[in-house]
């Protein structure tokens, strides 16, 4: 691939996916309040789809803006493969995403660990994260999760966790006090951004983890079943995904048998005389 595919991609994000990636991504952005004039923004990139995509989103939006906020782009190699690593920065420099690279053992580290390795890894990423976002002087965080994260995330919890949550838009860092955490893709469906990659023949490490290179599909087990039980299920009801999540968005509480609110557990018995069918 040449380096005249950057503008060809910028274009795309704008003209050819315009419905179903810019304007989602932007709606994203103002529905949840998600930048604000002055912003130092810390763009994550794992080296995957989803980040690239979030960064040239980022990007586009910074020029069209109507306040100024600035961009930095962060890759946090855990320890990748080498022919991982070099495909991340071959694609960066590609699409004209000027990179910060900063290390981290968390893979030696985490192979050492009994339990749930993607677990910890993704907490212990989310760590350097925020330090790392802290010294290029940013106060937010970027990361690309999209609208089937989100989904997935829901049914898992209730399927594998025993609770109903989900990813939320926004979060401020509970150990990294002024940082806070963003994802502009939330709304974006993974559908469509496999189209953009592939509009362009764009090459990415399906999973750049050294741990999970036998698996082809780059997903954990339980994620990887959530994702294939909504995709059947999207084949009887094309509309399963947006009613999850608008489930989520619409949460009649008077009809649950309790719910937590911090460490207070309310239960239905409490307001139980107040309820009229």
């Amino acid at each position: 691939m040449e380096q005249s595919i950057q503008p060809q991609v910028e274009r795309s994000i704008i003209k050819t996916y315009r419905k179903e990636i810019w304007n989602r991504f932007v709606e994203s952005v103002k529905r949840y309040d998600l930048l604000q004039e002055g912003d130092k923004v810390c763009v994550c990139l794992s080296g995957g789809k989803d980040s690239m995509l979030l960064a040239k989103c980022m990007q586009q939006l910074q020029r069209h803006s109507d306040f100024p906020f600035s961009l930095s782009f962060l890759v946090l190699d855990p320890g990748y493969a080498p022919e991982n690593r070099a495909q991340i920065e071959q694609n960066a420099a590609m699409l004209g995403v000027s990179i910060k690279i900063f290390e981290a053992n968390i893979f030696r580290y985490v192979e050492k660990q009994d339990g749930s390795p993607c677990y910890l890894c993704a907490r212990m990423r989310r760590g350097y994260l925020y330090k790392y976002a802290q010294q290029l002087g940013c106060n937010k965080i970027a990361l690309g999760h999209h609208f089937d994260d989100v989904i997935e995330t829901i049914l898992m919890s209730i399927l594998y966790g025993g609770e109903v949550k989900t990813m939320l838009p926004k979060l401020h860092s509970t150990n990294f006090p002024g940082m806070e955490l963003i994802r502009p893709l939330y709304l974006v469906k993974e559908h469509d951004i496999l189209r953009w990659v592939k509009l362009h023949d764009l090459r990415f490490p399906r999973c750049a983890c050294a741990m999970k290179q036998s698996d082809a599909a780059g997903e954990s087990g339980k994620r990887a079943a959530t994702k294939a039980l909504i995709a059947s299920l999207r084949k009887e009801n094309s509309n399963v995904d947006s009613n999850i999540f608008h489930a989520i968005e619409d949460v009649n509480l008077e009809t649950l048998l309790g719910y937590r609110r911090g460490e207070t557990h309310i239960s239905f018995l409490d307001q139980y005389d107040e309820i009229t069918e």
